[in-house]
């Protein structure tokens, strides 16, 4: 018993060791611009209070993307659905089409987090995240969306009337 105990002690001696020397590794991915996204938005409704938080429905309407292997138009019929809870968190999860100039479709489902807080001073904090997921067909020149990670920073322009989503490529 006493070997035993003796075993766990140097275990957790040479545990708490090696975690106090963790070092960031040398390969931190980094991201590539992929594309920019300018979606229109209809009118948002509410299903109200549910089991989940209060549910809004955004109407994707349409708009335009570009980057520097794509280009083309948002297809209306997607929506943004949020499901909102009381402590100021918001899940998202958009679905919706685009077309390319070059008459290719390819779906996107962005799932995201909408989180207002303080930071530590007691100041407000706004973060606005989401994580993108294409779908292009596997014979197309955009196949590369299918075998990549991305991530988006949503902004809100003022010259524009919707959303406008900055999405890079996690290399």
């Amino acid at each position: 018993m006493r070997q035993t105990l003796i075993i766990l002690l140097s275990l957790l001696a040479f545990t708490l060791n090696a975690s106090a020397q963790v070092e960031e590794p040398k390969d931190t991915p980094q991201l590539e611009f992929a594309m920019q996204l300018k979606v229109t938005l209809g009118e948002a409704y509410s299903c109200g209070e549910t089991q989940h938080g209060r549910r809004t429905i955004i109407p994707i309407t349409g708009g335009t993307f570009e980057g520097p292997d794509i280009k083309g138009t948002i297809v209306n019929g997607g929506a943004d659905y949020q499901i909102a809870n009381s402590a100021g968190r918001t899940e998202l999860e958009a679905i919706y089409c685009i077309k390319t100039d070059d008459g290719v479709y390819i779906h996107i489902r962005n799932r995201g987090i909408i989180a207002g807080g303080k930071d530590a001073q007691g100041n407000p904090t706004f973060y606005f995240r989401c994580a993108p997921q294409f779908e292009a067909p596997s014979d197309s020149k955009y196949a590369w969306l299918n075998n990549s990670l991305f991530l988006c920073a949503p902004t809100f322009s003022q010259g524009f009337q919707g959303i406008v989503l900055n999405v890079w490529r996690v290399k």
